[in-house]
């Protein structure tokens, strides 16, 4: 049978070439001899051996990918997707007047947090039942369905947002935490004399028609690690304060989307 020829993409082409010039171009200021060389190549096949291609472009290019495509651009900043996000969350219900309860175990250690969030467009409009995804860490500071020991979906869910385009969620406090480190990620970090740590955060993903995707993270004011969080994910505009309520506590951020 007669393979199929594969039609040439000149999209491909132009960004490789792109590619191998700027290589070049770093390579004659780096100035690498061929055991260096060497050395990343194994490194880089241990990487993709391990599956952590994913976890390393997360935290070394992601964000800066990000702020070329975004830093000069009305609405709120984008921030990491992350190694952690899982399709098929369930979809969260609420009773009149009450926040959303992203999924959780009855006995779910950890401070009760209640989020609320506006979300609008660039124009100040409300978008009305736009689609919501969010997921964060436990109190072992691990990701369900990845490390932790939880049930697959435990503190992940979707759901809408209201009439006025707000929305409240009822959930627990996330925790800073350290990315995988024992493996070529980890070793590079050592490299770098580098910690692991990022602050806590929220994740967030927003879809409404008409409008580019908003995937996002928030942050809380007075975390050890904003200023030095190994992904470099922490955007001004994406921190909050986490207020004190006595038996739980609360934070807010409005979020504005862009047209496509």
């Amino acid at each position: 049978m007669q393979k199929q020829a594969v039609k040439k993409n000149e999209r491909v082409e132009e960004v490789f070439q792109l590619f191998i010039k700027h290589i070049q171009e770093f390579l004659n200021e780096a100035k690498l001899n061929h055991e260096e060389y060497t050395n990343f190549v194994k490194w880089a096949d241990r990487l993709g051996r391990a599956g952590e291609l994913p976890l390393f472009a997360d935290v070394f290019f992601e964000t800066h990918v990000l702020r070329s495509m975004y830093t000069d651009k009305p609405g709120t900043q984008p921030s990491l997707l992350g190694p952690f996000f899982i399709e098929g969350s369930p979809l969260l219900e609420k009773q009149q007047g009450q926040p959303f309860v992203l999924t959780q175990r009855p006995d779910e250690p950890g401070e009760t947090f209640y989020f609320s969030g506006k979300l609008s467009n660039t124009e100040g409009k409300p978008l009305a039942n736009a689609h919501v995804e969010m997921w964060h860490n436990d109190q072992s500071a691990k990701y369900s369905g990845f490390d932790s020991d939880a049930p697959r979906y435990n503190l992940r869910g979707h759901f809408y947002t209201d009439e006025n385009g707000d929305f409240e969620v009822k959930t627990i406090v996330p925790l800073p935490y350290p990315i995988p480190t024992d493996g070529p990620t980890g070793e590079f970090l050592e490299y770098l004399d580098q910690h692991p740590m990022r602050p806590a955060h929220l994740h967030l993903k927003f879809e409404a028609e008409g409008h580019e995707t908003l995937i996002t993270q928030v942050f809380f004011e007075g975390d050890e690690w904003l200023e030095t969080d190994v992904a470099d994910g922490v955007r001004g505009d994406l921190m909050t304060k986490l207020v004190d309520k006595g038996d739980y506590k609360e934070a807010s951020l409005n979020f504005v989307m862009r047209p496509e």
